[in-house]
């Protein structure tokens, strides 16, 4: 028996609703063939337990969906995702960078899941790991793409100490995010000036998507940008080290859960979160991205 369990995204829109009827469609088809148990859950309902022994997790909706619940997924759970609103049907629609199955392909796609046959995804992720000035400590959902570290309220200046290696500096931005190789293309990638992103993908070696990491602080002062590039943008495998100087600061994965600190706090951040096993069915996520940013 195979131990299904899907995710959808709700917020009663027809689009959405066709496409999951058409799911479980697909899904009962495909019982015919295997020995399948089949549980279902929107997106505003399901919880961690539900995640627990699932032989393969299927998520049907958008890039948001997936990462707004994938922190409940451990590493050695194959998950698919099938994109609900494709954009190239509907200019309104979602792009769907992480979902490679779509209603089109969902039966055959199910297929090469059940029977071994998908492309295996292995997809690294950050955490932050919080140390508070009271002894206590706290480690961050794994996020896909970035981690965001700033001062709660956006028109203060995010203070704090940064330390990487050997390498200190003290720095006062607009915040700091640190980026998955994935990552690059949602929000790092419009974060920056096209010529300081094609700067820094140059450095970028093959190989090391798995090990390294970028930091961007925003908003940095222009003088430090000239006289300490380290600090202002970076592609490392080096874990990063703040101590934060924020009367009150946050820890952001994926646009999703908060953490909070406040001044004093030290903040660890790394690549070595549980990875996250992605299922694709054409290409592998690698080679998605670079067919999508032109690498």
């Amino acid at each position: 028996m195979t131990n299904v369990l899907v995710v959808y995204k709700k917020n009663f829109e027809s689009i959405h609703d066709h496409s999951l009827d058409h799911l479980k469609s697909s899904l009962e088809d495909a019982k015919s063939n295997h020995q399948l148990r089949v549980e279902i859950r929107a997106r505003e309902r399901v919880r961690r337990a539900d995640f627990i022994g699932r032989d393969l997790v299927i998520v049907l909706g958008g890039d948001g969906t997936l990462t707004s619940i994938s922190h409940n997924i451990d590493e050695s759970t194959p998950v698919m995702g099938v994109n609900s609103h494709p954009k190239s049907d509907d200019p309104s629609g979602s792009v769907g960078f992480y979902m490679d199955s779509t209603l089109d392909t969902f039966s055959q796609d199910l297929e090469r899941a059940l029977t071994g046959k998908a492309i295996v995804n292995n997809l690294p992720r950050l955490r932050a790991i919080i140390d508070s000035t009271s002894g206590n400590r706290y480690t961050t959902d794994p996020a896909m793409n970035e981690l965001l570290i700033a001062n709660t309220h956006q028109y203060a200046p995010s203070k704090y100490h940064l330390r990487r290696g050997d390498k200190n500096t003290d720095q006062q931005s607009s915040g700091l995010i640190f980026s998955t190789w994935l990552g690059q293309g949602a929000w790092f990638s419009h974060s920056l000036d096209p010529k300081s992103l094609s700067e820094i993908r140059k450095v970028v070696e093959k190989g090391e998507e798995d090990t390294h990491y970028f930091v961007l602080a925003r908003d940095l002062d222009h003088q430090m940008r000239i006289d300490e590039r380290w600090s202002w943008l970076d592609w490392t495998e080096t874990t990063t080290q703040i101590l934060s100087d924020m009367h009150r600061g946050y820890v952001v994965p994926d646009g999703w859960d908060e953490v909070h600190f406040n001044r004093g706090a030290s903040i660890s951040v790394d690549l070595n979160a549980p990875k996250l096993r992605l299922l694709t069915f054409r290409q592998s996520m690698k080679d998605r991205l670079l067919e999508s940013v032109n690498l």
